[in-house]
């Protein structure tokens, strides 16, 4: 099924995180981040890999001391993916991470002390090829702006991402993207909308501290899912008390869900009712499980009755319509009768035959 409406995307200059683009007319990259010890480095090196193979572009690593700073380098060592370090504070980290191989250094220039400090991290990430991620939270701000503005507010973001900027442009860096985070949706939306009408720097989207996997995927959606609608973001983080995997396949659902990328298995699912032929949420949901390796784009559809079953089963790659037999589509055409214990299965084994003759005709 074509899709009605294409947004189209605030121009943006191009950096790169290693070999991923952002920006520009790279794809709006997904990222995570590790939630473990990062001086644990088999733990953290277990967990990057499993947020790769959920199909994030990028993992972020926290490097508060040190000792992690050092465990980060066994790390960078291993990894196969590009790898952003998280930074506060102490510009020597960021010096030594920069040093070990780190793809980007997540630091604000105006939280790390001096001038002749600031500077040396710059130079550093010039001669390494880094860019810098601006971040700007709203439960962080510069003491001055939480007196002016008495309480976090878009305009105090913006003022601080600024402020940042202006050290940047000083120094003649322009290698950076900026996110304004604040786990209130529309401080966020409205940050986020003043800033990226007066600059063309990348912009790494998401709601900070959004909430559970339930809660915190809802309003992930909405905020992101305004932002994105309207063509601003770059890259996304999707932040929830969960698994880093799980914020991975959120942020691809959001980004499918706008048209805006195409990744794994698009599922078309009916709610269910009486008039259901099969246990639909059942399928839907061991169908789901199983296909989860799949990274290559294609959609599927599983409905329980013949009200809106054909229409839904024939405008995707695979579709299923509950009814007396149940009827398989197959590029909107039927295919097979399938019984109900044999569902799955039969499900499964279309979808990955169908996704192979496609990738067999590109």
């Amino acid at each position: 099924m074509k899709p009605i409406h294409t947004i189209q995307r605030r121009k943006s200059r191009q950096i790169y995180v290693g070999n991923v683009a952002i920006g520009g007319d790279a794809p709006i990259s997904v990222q995570s981040m590790t939630n473990t010890q990062t001086t644990d480095v088999e733990a953290t090196l277990a967990q990057i890999k499993a947020i790769e193979e959920a199909g994030a572009d990028l993992v972020r690593v926290s490097v508060p001391t040190m000792e992690a700073a050092e465990a980060f380098k066994e790390i960078k060592r291993q990894a196969n993916i590009p790898l952003i370090t998280d930074i506060h504070f102490d510009y020597k980290i960021a010096l030594k991470v920069a040093e070990y191989g780190a793809d980007c250094l997540r630091i604000n220039p105006g939280n790390i002390g001096r001038e002749d400090r600031v500077r040396e991290v710059v130079a550093s990430a010039k001669d390494h090829g880094i860019p810098i991620r601006i971040g700007v939270n709203a439960g962080s701000l510069e003491k001055d702006l939480q007196k002016k503005y008495t309480e976090p507010t878009p305009e105090a973001m913006v003022e601080s991402a600024f402020r940042h900027i202006d050290i940047l442009d000083r120094l003649n860096f322009d290698n950076f993207k900026i996110s304004l985070k604040a786990s209130e949706i529309f401080m966020t939306v409205f940050a986020y909308q003043q800033l990226a009408s007066q600059i063309d720097n990348p912009l790494h989207l998401g709601i900070t501290e959004a909430g559970s996997l339930r809660s915190g995927t809802v309003k992930s959606a909405i905020g992101l899912g305004l932002l994105l609608s309207e063509g601003i973001g770059d890259t996304i983080r999707v932040s929830l008390a969960s698994d880093p995997v799980d914020e991975v396949r959120v942020g691809f659902d959001i980004l499918k869900s706008l048209n805006l990328r195409q990744k794994g298995v698009n599922l078309i699912a009916c709610p269910s009712c009486s008039r259901q032929k099969f246990d639909v949420v059942k399928v839907v949901n061991e169908l789901e499980s199983r296909l989860e390796d799949i990274t290559d784009p294609i959609d599927a559809a599983v409905i329980g009755c013949v009200v809106n079953g054909p229409g839904e089963a024939k405008a995707v790659s695979v579709g299923l319509t509950g009814g007396e037999p149940n009827l398989m589509y197959v590029d909107g055409k039927t295919d097979e009768k399938v019984s109900n214990e044999t569902l799955v299965d039969t499900l499964e084994a279309k979808i990955r035959a169908q996704l192979k003759l496609n990738l067999g005709n590109l």
